[in-house]
């Protein structure tokens, strides 16, 4: 009895990966055209006091003023929202978008200018995304330049 089934060659090979190698190839180079090859505007110049102990940081450059801070703490309660700046509160965008302009008013005549008061957003614990929008919306209207969000208090 012949066996022709033994000397016929089988190709096993699995599924072919050249079309999967290609389009990754494709994927990586889109990435590496489309990406920014950034220096050393990457890292911001801090204005924490520098310490000889520790990890990382740089002393800032001779003169350099750092920014005033200007601490906007957001409450949320059963259906509102209330920002305190220092001992004013307010609870909608147009009183507290007043209040901020008259405090950014009252630091320019002290002589800060505008770019050099940094207005911080501080929310508290389960504070909605839509009323920190608001309290964003009063520091835009109030013309503040330099805005950033912290971490919940």
């Amino acid at each position: 009895m012949k066996m022709n089934a033994s000397k016929k060659v089988h190709y096993d090979s699995g599924p072919n990966m050249t079309p999967l190698v290609d389009v990754v190839m494709v994927i990586l180079i889109f990435l590496m055209l489309a990406g920014s090859f950034g220096g050393a505007e990457h890292y911001m110049v801090s204005n924490i006091p520098f310490k000889e102990k520790g990890v990382g940081g740089q002393a800032a450059p001779k003169g350099m003023i750092p920014d005033e801070p200007l601490d906007i703490r957001v409450d949320s309660t059963a259906d509102r929202w209330v920002a305190q700046v220092g001992r004013l509160r307010a609870s909608d965008v147009p009183t507290l978008t007043s209040q901020l302009r008259k405090m950014r008013q009252d630091l320019n005549s002290t002589g800060k200018k505008t770019d050099n008061i940094q207005v911080v957003i501080s929310p508290g614990k389960n504070v909605k995304y839509d009323y920190l929008i608001g309290v964003y919306q009063a520091a835009l209207e109030a013309e503040f330049t330099k805005i950033s969000f912290a971490t919940a208090h």
